[in-house]
């Protein structure tokens, strides 16, 4: 089973983003979503943003991972 989490693109640098998923940032390629620009949410899996996605769709699927014990609360 694979897994993919939405996060925000806080900054990008050429084809790499510094994203934040619920407090934890990462550094992400763009290589597959050249397209994307900050403030956009896009859909992470094996470090690489593998689509771009609606905020409320990304919000709502972060609702769902956090209601369902997936991901832990921000502190």
């Amino acid at each position: 089973m694979c897994l993919a989490i939405p996060a925000k693109v806080l900054s990008i640098e050429q084809m790499s983003a510094v994203v934040d998923m619920g407090g934890v940032r990462r550094e992400v390629s763009l290589m597959l979503t050249p397209e994307t620009a900050v403030g956009d949410y896009v859909l992470l899996h094996c470090g690489y943003a593998i689509q771009r996605l609606d905020e409320d769709e990304a919000l709502e699927t972060l609702r769902i991972m956090q209601d369902s014990g997936l991901l832990e609360e921000s502190r």
